[in-house]
């Protein structure tokens, strides 16, 4: 399921696997609940950001875990994605920054997201020994 003219396609639940790694937790609570009864009026808005897993037919998902989640939740056996070639390193920045801007993130799981990115830029070589305004923005000093 090549996917190159980036417009979503759709693509069966169970071949939907989430990030390998994800450091933000999927949670069963009221946000969830309110997202599942979206989903189920509306159907899914925004569709999931994925990646395809070598030598398989299936896709890891790089944005969009608690739309898949409460898809599942919601019955939903289709959901529209777009599919980036992305090798792992890549894939792991897009998932910290695409999770960032999220409302309530716990402290250990930004922590985790960041050490995620930052191993993430190591193995692709950018030096980060000199500023880690890649990882996050520096404050103004006073």
């Amino acid at each position: 399921m090549k996917n190159t003219m980036k417009k979503p396609v759709a693509i069966p639940v169970e071949k939907l696997r989430p990030f390998a790694g994800h450091p933000f937790k999927v949670r069963d609570d009221d946000e969830m609940n309110t997202l599942i009864e979206s989903i189920q009026t509306q159907g899914i808005l925004s569709p999931l950001i994925v990646r395809p897993i070598e030598n398989t037919d299936e896709y890891e998902v790089i944005s969009g875990h608690r739309r898949l989640h409460a898809a599942q939740k919601a019955g939903i056996t289709e959901i529209p994605a777009l599919i980036y070639a992305l090798d792992r390193d890549a894939a792991a920045i897009a998932v910290v920054d695409s999770n960032l801007y999220r409302e309530h993130i716990l402290p250990s799981e930004k922590a985790f997201a960041y050490k995620l990115k930052a191993d993430a830029l190591k193995h692709q070589g950018q030096r980060t020994d000199i500023t880690s305004e890649q990882i996050a923005p520096s404050c103004p000093r006073r």
